[in-house]
């Protein structure tokens, strides 16, 4: 009888396997020990403690790589705003990495040298790439709400392109560039009505979110700019949602913002006003658990490159120059975090006798809501494995939880791991590269964990690096205005 606790997933009857999509490509076990890059985890636990997130940096590599190709040929045919085929110039796709995902200084580096820009949202974004030496041409600046601070400094940067949020901002960009006697370009960002996810999508004329500006507010707002000084709107921009497995969604939004594009531009020529691209934003799917199933990237790239065609045509306007902006998709599937088991209590859950009646094993680790605030967030599901050893004991179904002092610090919903895990053991948690550092708190006065990460050395052997370091005890102490420099209570 299947356990009444048990999840959704498809019983593979090995609680040892890494099913292949979710943990990193190149994922094994050696001797039953779990290696990634080439690497063991428990060697990496032994030189820098746990819990540690780990990156594959090839990994991270031949994914943005492959994205960005994906979209240049499935594109490659496509003519930009002037007419002039793709392959006579540059490819006709930007590809943006959204910062927000993960973020340092060499994830940036990464990402300029396989051919990408980069996407940020905040001054410390900004300031991160910047710092990496990002040419600020290659930079995009999002946002709902930027600070005046933070457009003063975009703008004295040099920044390529700034997301128009509202209708204030615009004023304040232009304000700004024009203090600096410069032209700053920027894009608008469109509420298109289409909210995605790996089924449907729903189509509404207005949406309640604090992003962008509604479809039959455009017009006006695009007139606005173009009367502000110090700005050239090279186009419009829109985002539909974030883990999306198909491209229905992407494909409906894209026509939508073609309608719009054509409709306020995108006929003429640049000289007359009209927009030479269109930013159809990110949030591509990756499977979290095995029971996920994101569609191909080139299957995704080369539907909606399809749906921009066949919109183009319909309307008679060239097939604007394309921006898109994954990052889950890049980092997500390349990353791991690795903690040691403290405590294992069964609990028994539901009425004796009853159907939801069983046992609940809870697997306490030395991390949580403060390094993966996801679960907690909005339900996320993960998988994980023990890393340190396989183990022919018989699966048993447990939840994994965290350290952090709320009930609701929950690292994994639910799992089967072989039955004997122990305190001790070493657990890694699957395809935490994306949005697991980038929202790491200090909950409880707990340190945030490194980021580290693997690659291949000059001489093919892999090595580990730090990317992020350990905050420490006296990191935490240091802001605090209550002490001194020593850490004691001050006067």
């Amino acid at each position: 009888m299947p356990h009444p606790l048990a999840p959704q997933l498809p019983d593979t009857g090995d609680a040892n396997a890494l099913a292949e999509g979710v943990w990193p490509a190149g994922a094994e076990r050696v001797d039953g020990a779990m290696h990634v890059g080439g690497v063991a985890l428990s060697a990496i636990a032994a030189q820098h403690g746990t819990p540690f997130l780990l990156v594959d940096e090839t990994v991270v590599r031949e994914r943005a790589r492959r994205i960005r190709e994906a979209f240049e040929t499935a594109f490659a045919d496509a003519s930009d705003a002037s007419g002039a085929a793709a392959q006579a110039g540059k490819p006709a796709v930007d590809v943006y990495y959204a910062g927000k995902a993960l973020l340092t200084a060499d994830v940036a580096r990464w990402m300029r040298a396989e051919g990408l820009r980069i996407d940020v949202c905040t001054g410390g974004e900004l300031a991160t790439a910047l710092r990496a030496g990002i040419e600020p041409a290659a930079i995009g600046f999002h946002g709902n709400n930027k600070s005046e601070l933070e457009i003063e400094a975009g703008v004295s940067a040099g920044i390529g392109t700034f997301i128009v949020d509202s209708p204030i901002e615009a004023e304040r960009i232009s304000a700004a560039a024009t203090r600096a006697g410069r032209v700053q370009r920027v894009r608008l960002r469109i509420s298109v009505g289409v909210h995605a996810s790996t089924h449907e999508f729903l189509a509404t004329s207005h949406e309640d979110q604090k992003f962008g500006i509604p479809v039959d507010e455009a017009p006006a707002v695009v007139a606005r700019i173009r009367e502000l000084p110090g700005l050239e709107l090279v186009g419009l921009h829109t985002h539909i949602g974030s883990q999306i497995f198909d491209a229905a969604g992407f494909s409906e939004s894209a026509r939508r913002m073609l309608a719009l594009h054509a409709e306020l531009g995108g006929t003429g020529s640049a000289a007359d006003g009209a927009f030479p691209e269109l930013n159809l934003g990110g949030g591509f799917g990756i499977a979290y658990t095995a029971a996920d199933s994101p569609e191909p990237i080139e299957t995704i790239a080369t539907r909606l490159a399809d749906a921009v065609r066949t919109a183009a045509d319909e309307l008679g306007i060239a097939v604007p120059r394309i921006s898109i902006e994954p990052g889950r998709w890049i980092v997500g599937p390349a990353g791991v975090t690795v903690y040691t088991v403290g405590t294992i209590k069964p609990v028994q859950v539901g009425e004796a006798g009853s159907l939801e009646q069983g046992t609940r094993t809870y697997v306490s680790v030395d991390g949580g809501m403060g390094d993966n605030a996801r679960p907690a967030l909005y339900g996320a599901q993960y998988a994980a494995r023990i890393a340190s050893r396989a183990s022919a004991a018989e699966p048993a179904l447990v939840r994994i939880a965290g350290r952090h002092c709320e009930s609701g610090d929950i690292v994994v919903d639910a799992e089967w791991l072989p039955g004997d895990v122990a305190p001790g053991d070493l657990l890694a948690v699957a395809a935490t590269g994306a949005y697991c550092h980038s929202l790491a708190s200090n909950y409880n006065a707990a340190p945030r964990p490194p980021v580290l990460a693997v690659s291949q050395g000059a001489d093919g052997s892999p090595a580990v690096r730090t990317l992020v370091r350990r905050e420490s005890i006296d990191d935490l102490l240091a802001r605090d205005a209550g002490l001194d420099s020593n850490g004691a209570a001050s006067a």
